[in-house]
């Protein structure tokens, strides 16, 4: 299915603010032309005239924008089952570390692993959530935490988008952790690898975005504020992962540099809140890292609701603490563990995740925006949210193909 068709009897969770719940049109239609949508609304209001095209009927199935991951570490080597395994059978966390796990058997892995190995490792994950509808995936690197491998990951990823019919978002992620040979001095690792690094990744034209690590076991404010400054010289968009597992006025920072997103924020105030829906900052909702680390700190979803913060759901797939492929559990996840509605859900995955890539033509069904769609075998947009290892998928459209 290509070039230009309309297709008819569908339910179309729009995804654009009305009245409706969902944006939902019960009979629907979609014009696309040249892998754009030109036209969409109730099918009774489909003017033959201006679409003589081909009619794909889809029988009465749902249709959704393509699903977006914003958030996931999807390129590194190695897994960490040892050390999942190690803390159920009652290791401590220094028993894992000096059994080689934790971030430093990523890293060391990761470093140890040639770009095709990347690429080859990732391809599955990445499967796994196109096999679930998603046409944009965000991939950030933090593995490597030296120049070159940090380089290699971002080759790998944009390798990735040319593998796949996907669109991949890359996220220079240097100021992830700070590697065993800078122990105990975060500040020349920032100084020495980390911005170098961005600087030699920009210049090769892998980064879209800028994102770092502010927490009390990775940098602080004032050591994120210098990447982010270079960032801005740059002329690149940052992200923040903060308030994961402490307060560390990460969302502060993140709102002052009018971050795209800022990701995990558990331990967020109304204050954050306050200042990210100042900023515009999307509030990205990692339900797979609360799970897999057993969080009882659940993000401040009323403070978002109550002034008007975006929420954004993502996978956070990554080797150690969410090892999670699957957007449609993420979803459910996020409703289940945090009492989002499954309308939030969606447009956590779909409108939200869009706006915290910076993609202003993703996310909604509407004339103007690419044609990326997800096509549902489900009575209800809830049954998305609501369905646990279960994939309803009919097919997927990128870019207007089938």
């Amino acid at each position: 299915m290509t070039g230009n068709y309309v297709l008819t009897g569908a339910r179309l969770a729009t995804m654009v603010g009305s009245d409706a719940p969902y944006g939902l049109i019960e009979d629907g239609a979609v014009a696309v032309s040249d892998g754009k949508i030109v036209w969409a609304g109730p099918r009774q209001e489909l003017s033959a005239d201006n679409f003589p095209w081909k009619h794909v009927d889809l029988d009465g199935r749902l249709v959704t924008p393509g699903l977006i991951d914003c958030h996931t570490h999807i390129v590194f080597g190695g897994n960490r089952a040892m050390e999942f395994e190690m803390r159920l059978n009652g290791a401590t966390y220094e028993e894992v570390a000096r059994a080689g796990g934790g971030i430093v058997s990523t890293v060391s892995a990761t470093r140890e692993s040639a770009l095709e190995q990347l690429v080859q490792g990732a391809l599955p994950r990445l499967d796994a959530l196109i096999a679930e509808g998603a046409a944009v995936v965000e991939v950030k690197s933090g593995y490597g935490l030296d120049q070159t491998t940090e380089l290699n990951m971002l080759r790998a990823a944009r390798r990735l988008g040319e593998l796949r019919p996907v669109t991949v978002k890359t996220t220079f992620l240097g100021a992830h952790a700070t590697p065993g040979e800078y122990k105990g001095r975060d500040d020349d690792y920032i100084d020495q690898v980390c911005i170098p690094a961005l600087r030699a990744a920009f210049a090769e034209g892998l980064v879209d975005a800028v994102d770092g690590f502010c927490e009390n076991i990775a940098f602080a404010p004032a050591q994120i504020e210098r990447v982010f400054k270079v960032a801005r010289e740059l002329g690149l968009p940052v992200k923040l992962h903060a308030e994961q597992l402490s307060h560390q006025g990460g969302t502060t920072l993140a709102a002052q540099y009018g971050a795209l997103s800022v990701d995990h924020v558990e331990y967020a105030t109304e204050d954050d809140a306050k200042a990210m829906a100042a900023a515009g900052s999307v509030a990205v909702i990692l339900p797979g890292a609360f799970y897999t680390i057993r969080e009882t700190q659940m993000p401040p979803i009323e403070h978002f609701r109550a002034h008007g913060v975006p929420m954004a759901l993502a996978t956070d797939c990554n080797p150690g603490s969410s090892p999670l492929t699957s957007l449609l559990l993420t979803m459910n996840m996020g409703c289940t563990l945090f009492r989002m509605t499954p309308e939030e859900a969606l447009a956590g995955v779909t409108r939200h995740a869009a706006r915290a890539l910076g993609l202003a033509d993703r996310g909604r069904i509407a004339a103007g925006m690419r044609a990326d769609l997800a096509v549902w075998d489900v009575e209800s947009p809830a049954e998305l949210a609501y369905r646990i290892g279960f994939n309803p998928l009919y097919t997927r459209i990128y870019e207007g193909k089938r």
